[in-house]
Order: structure tokens, then sequence, then C-alpha cells
């Protein structure tokens, strides 16, 4: 058994996955916190006009659906390295949809807002994400979380007040909660606009409802995105531990 082998029978547990990980180690480990899941339904049909044509839209009872999802990230570090000063956790905003490519459903980012500039540049550099660079700020009293994004350049911003409203919970299998969430990878396209996927592996996601003030949110009206109503549907999960893939073609494994 190889070294790689003995370390991913000794961590978790992939058999929740729908598609075997690539034989590959990973090479990154992050920790998320105090997740709000924000989802607004959008029509198919704006949708398709926004996001890669290569990229097939997932739609549940006809509809779309966009997530504005704040977080603040901890313990990022890279495989067999230490965790690096000033580059080990910072808040992170993310807007997103969802497709599924060659039977795995996964995420697409519109965009991922976060402090760091360095992760900023190093993400979008190796990983072809859309990072941007934001002034953010995470304030916890009790359970309730208050959130800012402002980006640098721009009008996008994300202020709000959340917290957790339920006991925590998994979402039941075939679910709608499960549709939206239990998701092991993101997708995005390289230079030639060939589409790659980046596996992810944690536990299946504990949820609980959420109630919020959302007090600004421009991060959909300002890349496009159009939504079929302002009164989301919202969870919140307090930690899980993630690990990250190296990038591999879509369509190879």
């Amino acid at each position: 058994m190889t070294d790689y082998q003995k370390s991913k029978k000794a961590n978790w547990n992939d058999g929740h996955r729908l598609w075997p990980l690539p034989n590959l180690p990973w090479v990154m480990k992050q920790t998320w916190n105090d997740l709000l899941f924000a989802h607004f339904p959008v029509k198919f049909d704006v949708l398709r006009k926004l996001v890669p044509e290569v990229l097939p839209l997932d739609t549940y009872d006809g509809l779309c659906w966009v997530g504005v999802v704040p977080f603040h990230m901890t313990d990022i570090r890279l495989r067999g390295l230490p965790p690096i000063p000033g580059t080990d956790k910072f808040p992170e905003l993310n807007v997103r949809t969802y497709i599924t490519l060659d039977g795995k459903p996964g995420v697409y980012f519109f965009s991922l807002d976060a402090t760091n500039l360095l992760a900023v540049k190093v993400a979008r550099t190796f990983y072809h994400l859309p990072y941007v660079h934001a002034d953010m700020k995470v304030e916890k009293q009790g359970d309730l979380i208050g959130y800012e994004s402002r980006r640098k350049c721009g009008e996008a911003q994300f202020i709000a007040d959340y917290r957790p409203i339920s006991e925590p919970y998994y979402a039941e299998r075939g679910s709608f909660d499960e549709w939206l969430v239990e998701r092991y990878c993101l997708y995005t396209l390289n230079s030639k606009g060939i589409p790659l996927r980046c596996d992810i592996l944690h536990h299946p996601w504990l949820l609980q409802h959420a109630e919020s003030e959302i007090k600004v949110n421009t991060m959909l009206s300002s890349q496009g995105v159009a939504i079929e109503n302002d009164e989301p549907i919202l969870h919140y999960s307090k930690k899980i531990e993630v690990r990250m893939w190296p990038l591999v073609k879509a369509f190879e494994n």
C-alpha cells in the first residue's frame, strides 16, 4: 500500500461520493466556518446566457438556483507544508450555481471574493477561478454572524446578519437540500475553454435552517443574474473540513 493509499484510508471515507476520487494525492486542506447558504431561484434561460455553453445547467422543479455563500476559512495549508502565516485564514464569499458534467454533479462559480490578495492571485492562476479582491469583515456574537464584503473594484457588496434557527440535520437522500449542497467537485474552464474539474472531499453537510437580515446584496445584479424573487432559501452550517485535489480534465476520470 502506498503512502497516499494509507493516508486516504486513515482519513475520511469517500463512500458518500457518487464517483471515485482521482488517483492522485490531495493538494490543499481547508476548514470552512459559519457558512450561510442563501439560494435564489433563476430561470434557466437567464442563467444559460451567463454560464459557458459547455457546462450543462442543473435544474430542480424546472428552475436553476444561484447561491450566495459567505463564510470564513481557517487552517489553510498545502499538503506537506505547515500553515503559512497571513495566508492560513481569511473570509470568503462565493456566488455559485450548479451543473452536472459526465454524471458528476458539481459547482460553477460566478465569483469568489476574498481578502487575501495572494490567495486571489494563486487561485486565479492555478485553478482558473474568478477570485476577486475585497474588503471583508466577520463578527460573531453568540450564534449571530455579522458579515460585510465590499469589492476593491466595482459595486458588488454583501452585508448581512445571519444565525441558525434549528437543530442540526443531514439532508435526506433525494431532497432539495441534498441537491443544493451535496456536490463534491467544482468546474471551471482553462484558457482554451476546456472544462476542468477539482474534486473535493468532506463529510456530508451538517445543516441547520437559518434566518438572515440581508441589508445589501448586489452580488447577483452586478453579475447580470436576474433572480425570480428576493426571498432566499436559507441554510447554515457551522464547520466542515475539506480537502482538495488537483484540477483534471472533466472528461478524463
